[in-house]
């Protein structure tokens, strides 16, 4: 069986998209190659990684990557996921190709105000939700062991 390839996407890929990314690979690593990008790629949020470590997953040396490097490299993909929030929807970029085209709209945890606990407890409601949300999918696909 080809594993299908997908990709999430946002604005900075700083945040939900590696969350996504890393939810996938964790929970079904074995039917998808994963990959994420930003529109315009920041810095990995030490919030979200200390989350994600919190879960078990170490993103730490994970980069920001370009959705736009990505394309000039020719990446196609089966799925292209964007996880912006509905008030970036203008923002949030879109990656050309014929992959099936699929929005997670999610709280974006960089605008997140407060003390550091409620950082922290705002973006780990976004990392549950955005792990929800994917068991949710893999559920739903076709899977066809080799």
């Amino acid at each position: 069986m080809d594993k299908k390839k997908v990709l999430f996407i946002c604005v900075h890929n700083s945040a939900r998209s590696q969350m996504a990314e890393a939810f996938l690979k964790q929970l079904a690593g074995e039917r998808f190659v994963v990959e994420s990008a930003g529109l315009e790629p920041g810095t990995l949020n030490p919030v979200v990684v200390e989350v994600m470590q919190e879960a078990g997953i170490d993103i730490s040396q994970n980069k920001a990557k370009s959705a736009f490097d990505f394309y000039r490299q020719g990446k196609q993909y089966d799925y292209v996921i964007t996880v912006c929030d509905e008030s970036q929807a203008g923002a949030c970029p879109m990656f050309p190709g014929r992959g099936e085209r699929l929005h997670w709209g999610f709280e974006d945890p960089s605008k997140f105000q407060g003390t550091r606990e409620e950082k922290l407890e705002k973006t780990r409601t976004v990392r549950d939700q955005i792990k929800q949300k994917i068991n949710e999918w893999i559920r739903q696909m076709p899977y066809y062991p080799a």
